[in-house]
């Protein structure tokens, strides 16, 4: 389950979401996004809350980042998941890791 809060704070859009970002929950956060992105000047993604990204959450939060979304994160995985964002890397970072993985064997 995922939860979508927005408030406004200034010209900024704050989206809280909270809870799993995976699964259906992934294209009802493409279609909140489609319907409001462009209400705010700034829109601010606050993943302090979600638990977990899978790949398709992982690609839509890419497509929200080159359409100008900035992210606030805490903890290990979710900031390596921002961070692989801002590369210039494409394919998601499970699939970098999955291969790495691989690799290894």
């Amino acid at each position: 389950m995922l939860k979508i809060t927005q408030s406004d704070k200034d010209k900024s859009r704050i989206w809280t979401l909270c809870g799993r970002l995976n699964g259906p929950w992934v294209a009802e956060l493409r279609a909140t996004w489609e319907r409001c992105r462009s209400e705010a000047r700034s829109n601010v993604i606050d993943l302090t809350e979600v638990i977990s990204i899978d790949e398709r959450g992982e690609n839509l939060l890419r497509e929200m980042k080159k359409e100008g979304a900035r992210f606030v994160a805490r903890g290990v995985e979710m900031k390596s998941i921002l961070a692989h964002l801002r590369s210039k890397s494409n394919p998601p970072l499970r699939k970098s890791l999955a291969h790495i993985d691989c690799d290894l064997s």
